[in-house]
């Protein structure tokens, strides 16, 4: 049994704190090494996340793995995206490479002000109607020219099943045998 260090998400994960972040941001952004540094609580299960000042946010990768090529698709297309979806998403401001004892390319993005989902006191129906309107969103946009499906994608057969046109759907499924 594979046992994660208290305060950790994976066994190899890299260390990543508000001092770390610190060194990486003087060594190559110096104009924002002095604005306050908080990590989330609740980062994400790839990247540490840190509030930088008001308006920015820094996220680090988490683990030693192949990225390469990741920070290069964000850069593209999130902020193509962002005019086209009816929520703000995340968009890069500044790219950081390995540095300082860190081993990864590493980005500094805009702060979404809000509250974290997990612990908000969410109108429920509004919040589901929020969502789909966002994916409608995201179903609408060409994506030609766009990256292709990650490895995990094109493995799993999600990014390349061919769907039933909407009219040949069951809107029930039956578990019942025929």
């Amino acid at each position: 049994m594979v046992i994660v260090p208290t305060g950790r998400m994976h066994v190899d994960e890299l260390d990543a704190d508000e001092a770390l972040v610190r060194r990486l941001l003087a060594a190559q952004f110096p104009q924002w090494a002095e604005l306050p540094i908080a990590a989330l609580p609740a980062g994400g299960t790839d990247n540490a996340i840190f509030r930088l000042g008001d308006e920015l946010s820094v996220r680090l990768p988490r683990r030693p793995a192949p990225w390469g090529g990741l920070l290069d698709k964000e850069f593209e297309w999130l902020p193509k995206l962002a005019p086209l979806l009816p929520l703000e998403i995340p968009t890069p401001v500044a790219r950081g490479v390995p540095d300082d004892g860190y081993p990864h390319e590493w980005a500094i993005y805009n702060w979404l002000d809000g509250i974290d989902a997990t612990c908000a006191d969410l109108d429920l129906p509004r919040a589901a109607v929020d969502l789909a309107e966002f994916l409608a969103a995201l179903r609408r946009i060409d994506p030609t020219g766009g990256p292709p499906p990650t490895a995990a994608a094109a493995r799993s057969g999600y990014a390349t099943r061919p769907r039933a046109p909407e009219s040949a759907r069951s809107p029930t499924r039956s578990t019942q045998p025929q």
